[in-house]
């Protein structure tokens, strides 16, 4: 259990130095009726939300006072609203989004009726996903966690990003594991250097919003077509269906907007919402994402077709709250982070970081390739 934990908490240090996981204006904020809580670890999200509260300039002289005495003008969901309709990510402290999350946990749809394509046969001694190619669209936390881990287990993983999009510092640590290559989705050359990634690929892992990728001709449908039995799996803030599909969101909105906050703020005895001390939504959800593509691999292998797995934070964080609470948590005896740190190779400087929890006697979790910046490799599979 504490290993699980520390996992979760995504602590980790380079060269000796632990990044701040939070911008200064992230965090809940009081509103004039309750709380909203706003992500601003990219600039771009801080300064749009800065914007709507009037508050121009240099962005980078605001401190929370001046957010918080801006939102006392704001109604909580009033806010998050308008926030949602101009692109930005906030999310209001209420249950709303309860009510879109009454789907399974995790769906597995069968989406042809691709043949079956047996991957080769892994020796003893390997790894249990040697030769599985992974395509690993994501940023932030869930999607790199997914692609960490199906790392961990021997598969090949390339992650993609744009050149022209910001990622946070916690890459040196979701990266391990992981060839990472740049592609501009906007360059139509880009767009077929992607096309023929998929061609070789076994599993697409991608965190855009939902229908985010369908319009560019990634759509589950587009990529069966373009590698028939492949297992695309999906990541989304609120689901694919209801109102609240097509919105953004990270961890932290979505435990707002899920009573989460409040039953923190609950379980501590306190009036004001409380932020979980890990973004537990990402890693659970990460978690699932790697377990559903080796249950849709397995699926293919036996049953054939290509495979669609989705997950969404909403759904994930409605399981845990349903999972119960604890009582004696708060006394338990603490565990020593700095026994369970390991150092790990890396391009981005010396890497220190928790180890995949999981424990196998026989093919142990290992990464056999060190986390490095984006763009390092080029867009294409290795000979091996």
């Amino acid at each position: 259990m504490a290993a699980a934990e520390f996992e979760c908490t995504g602590y980790f240090t380079v060269d000796g130095r632990a990044p701040d996981a939070w911008a200064p204006l992230s965090g809940l904020h009081p509103c004039r009726d309750g709380y909203v809580r706003i992500h601003a670890n990219f600039d771009h999200h801080r300064d749009g939300a800065l914007a709507l509260l009037g508050l121009t300039g240099n962005p980078d002289s605001y401190q929370k006072a001046d957010v918080q005495a801006a939102l006392q003008d704001w109604d909580a969901e009033d806010f998050e609203t308008t926030a949602a309709e101009a692109g930005m990510v906030v999310a209001a402290a209420h249950p709303q989004a309860l009510a879109l999350a009454q789907m399974p946990l995790l769906s597995l749809t069968r989406i042809d009726d691709a043949d079956t394509a047996p991957l080769s046969p892994v020796a003893r001694q390997d790894l249990p996903l040697k030769d599985v190619r992974v395509l690993d669209l994501t940023r932030i936390l869930a999607g790199p966690i997914c692609g960490r881990t199906l790392a961990a287990y021997g598969a090949d993983v390339m992650l993609i990003n744009s050149p022209r999009l910001p990622n946070i510092e916690s890459i040196a640590d979701t990266s391990r594991g992981k060839l990472s290559a740049h592609v501009d989705l906007d360059q139509p050359a880009d767009v077929g250097r992607l096309r023929l990634l998929v061609s070789g690929a076994h599993v697409f892992v991608q965190g855009y919003r939902p229908g985010g990728l369908d319009q560019r001709g990634f759509s589950p449908e587009d990529l069966a077509l373009l590698r028939p039995g492949i297992v695309c799996v999906s990541l989304s803030a609120y689901g694919h269906e209801g109102l609240w599909a097509g919105r953004r969101g990270f961890d932290s909105l979505v435990q707002t907007a899920t009573g989460l906050n409040r039953a923190e703020a609950q379980a501590f005895g306190r009036d004001e919402p409380k932020p979980l001390p890990v973004q537990i939504l990402d890693y659970a959800a990460g978690f699932l994402m790697a377990f559903g593509a080796q249950a849709a691999l397995i699926r293919q292998r036996v049953e054939g077709g290509s495979w669609h797995v989705r997950v969404s934070l909403a759904q994930v964080a409605r399981w845990l709250r349903a999972l119960g609470r604890l009582d004696d948590n708060l006394q338990r005896p603490k565990v020593d982070r700095e026994q369970l740190l390991r150092s790990y190779p890396s391009g981005f400087g010396v890497l220190k970081a928790m180890p995949h929890a999981a424990s196998f006697e026989r093919t142990p979790a290992k990464w056999r390739r060190p986390s490095v910046p984006p763009g390092t490799n080029p867009p294409q599979w290795p000979e091996n």
